[in-house]
């Protein structure tokens, strides 16, 4: 029996590590953004003080070097989890206002708690505009599930992830998690599973 269970958790340690991998390989795989109509840009993390977490700021900068080329609708998504002081989306539109982009040019959707959410809220937003193809904004690690997520939703998208420019343990942290998500999306889309 502890043999069995050695065996199983040494198969399940491999299948991690593959999956770990596999982040990496598709992380650093994405096509090159192409042509687009609007923004959406994800939430993450707001610190206690109200300012997003750094790994946010990355993204909204990628966010506003993107809207800077062309001038497009940005939508920025997140809720409000239970330890930030306001929805993520709020404090998002507000940091880029501060950097320059249009306030009119920003839709903000702060009723998504999950990436499906974002991608779904965010196109239910766009829907009234004239929008062929949307750029997804978001970190490197997690823009291959959001472009598949995106794609789930039936939205002609395209990408482009803000580097991850922490030390070794942040970037672990980090595609450590995705590998994860990943398992829940293949659970959710091929099992069905209610998994939220």
């Amino acid at each position: 029996m502890l043999m069995l269970l050695v065996a199983l958790a040494l198969a399940c340690a491999v299948v991690y590590v593959g999956l770990v991998a596999m982040v990496f390989w598709r992380a650093g795989n994405v096509p090159p953004a192409g042509d687009y109509d609007a923004i959406i840009v994800l939430g993450a993390q707001v610190n206690p003080n109200g300012e997003p977490s750094i790994q946010l700021r990355w993204r909204l900068d990628a966010a506003v070097e993107a809207w800077q080329e062309t001038n497009t609708m940005i939508v920025a998504c997140g809720a409000q989890g239970g330890n930030e002081p306001a929805p993520e989306a709020q404090v998002m539109r507000d940091y880029l206002v501060a950097r320059g982009v249009a306030e009119e040019d920003i839709l903000i959707d702060t009723d998504s708690y999950n990436t499906r959410q974002n991608i779904r809220n965010a196109a239910g937003l766009l829907a009234g505009y004239n929008v062929e193809r949307v750029l997804i904004v978001t970190s490197d690690y997690h823009l291959p599930r959001a472009m598949a997520l995106a794609e789930d939703e039936g939205l002609d998208a395209t990408g482009v992830g803000s580097p991850t420019k922490e030390g070794l343990l942040f970037k672990a942290k980090n595609y450590g998690r995705e590998a994860l998500a990943w398992v829940k999306y293949w659970a959710q889309k091929y099992l069905r599973l209610p998994l939220g």
